[in-house]
């Protein structure tokens, strides 16, 4: 089983720049989707069931603003919109398809521009961790996927030291990531695999960024400890460019 989570900065974008003959032949039997910026009134979601995929979105109710969804092969047993939080539920961050035996998140973790946004940022990341910490009361197989808009470590971003002050990059933020994996009982499936440096998943559309890999690794499936002996394959695919994130993809033997 193949999960892709892929911050698409806009699906409409994203379908003019050939984004259904990529997933065709990514072919993941779920896609996480984040920052849609579209109602579903605004999406081809006909497109998406000519190549076998239902899709469930969840939109911001600012027009044009981020939204999350989630497209499968296999129809879900359910499908959880939120978290039950106005302040973000009407923003469209959250999104669960549960099926049998785990479930799947798409999430879009607030960005910080100013305090106030940091602020609302962080308020949103303990009150996730929460709500993660209940569900898995109820459904301990977890895939939680989506662009948490913070780099872990020094290894995930290209310039540690610069950056440090920077949101996305501050101590409180990593540390809280930290505390996520822990108390949640989670694992970077990404980080499973791969330990190099230079592996990113979102670059500044300035300054060549991209061409230069002077990038962020912003995007994750963080995936419950019990599914760990499941895990084949995590991988950064950094070729798809209808973005300025990448997907990521996780893969199970299920």
């Amino acid at each position: 089983m193949k999960v892709i989570s892929y911050n698409v900065n806009g699906i409409r974008a994203a379908f003019k720049k050939d984004f259904l003959e990529w997933l065709k032949t990514a072919s993941p039997d779920i896609l996480c989707i984040q920052e849609s910026k579209a109602g579903k009134d605004q999406i081809d979601i006909k497109g998406f069931e000519e190549i076998g995929y239902k899709t469930y979105w969840y939109s911001a109710e600012r027009k044009g603003y981020s939204g999350v969804g989630i497209a499968a092969k296999t129809t879900p047993n359910q499908i959880v919109y939120g978290c039950g939080i106005p302040e973000y539920d009407s923003e469209g961050r959250i999104i669960r398809a549960d099926f049998e035996g785990f479930s799947v998140i798409s999430v879009y973790v607030p960005s910080a521009s100013n305090i106030e946004r940091l602020d609302f940022k962080m308020q949103f990341c303990y009150d996730f961790l929460d709500y993660i910490k209940n569900l898995k009361k109820e459904i301990p197989n977890l895939i939680i996927s989506g662009d948490f808009n913070i780099c872990h470590e020094a290894i995930d971003i290209h310039d540690p030291v610069r950056l440090k002050d920077v949101s996305g990059f501050l101590p409180m933020e990593r540390e809280w990531m930290t505390k996520f994996m822990q108390e949640c009982e989670l694992m970077d499936s990404f980080r499973f695999f791969n330990q190099e440096p230079d592996n990113y998943s979102w670059w500044s559309y300035r300054q060549n960024s991209r061409a230069r890999n002077k990038g962020w690794r912003l995007d994750y499936h963080f995936v419950s400890n019990s599914m760990r002996e499941k895990l084949t394959r995590g991988i950064i695919l950094k070729e798809a460019v209808h973005s300025d994130h990448c997907p990521v993809l996780v893969e199970f033997q299920i």
